[in-house]
């Protein structure tokens, strides 16, 4: 559908109540258009992730103006399926990612940023040494961990 006011017509028309009731969660889902305005920033939220996040967000339950209790997660569902025909996982969108050379890439140590001081102490050294840790991490020591 083209607009999030669309959806919350069909969730009026499935659920009944005013458009009002569903709107802040069909514009969450659509939210992510303001910074990338094709099909692919579905990638962002439509999906069975997405779906269980909206839940998070906006609890379990609505109750629409006409007093019936809905569950985000049909609304959720209602909006992906109208948008893609079925509900994909987080996994369907990101196996399509094509890899690029600088996805991989082990950062630059940011110890000059973060060195302890005496009135923080221990708590940065252990951001410190945390964040060299992540940084030293690239692709390739994740697959020689993993090959033991």
């Amino acid at each position: 559908m083209a607009h999030p006011y669309h959806h919350s017509l069909s969730s009026v028309e499935k659920w009944g109540g005013e458009a009002e009731d569903y709107q802040q969660i069909h514009d969450w889902f659509d939210e992510s258009k303001s910074y990338l305005a094709d099909f692919r920033h579905r990638a962002m939220r439509h999906h069975s992730e997405g779906i269980f996040m909206a839940e998070s967000i906006f609890g379990t339950t609505i109750v629409n103006s006409d007093g019936r209790t809905i569950p985000v997660r049909f609304i959720g569902e209602q909006h992906v399926k109208e948008d893609l025909g079925w509900i994909p996982s987080v996994n369907d969108w990101l196996k399509n990612i094509k890899p690029e050379p600088w996805m991989g890439k082990v950062g630059a140590r940011l110890d000059h940023f973060t060195k302890p001081s005496a009135a923080i102490g221990d708590e940065m050294a252990y951001e410190r040494t945390v964040t060299h840790a992540y940084l030293a991490t690239s692709a390739e020591d994740i697959e020689q961990r993993a090959k033991g």
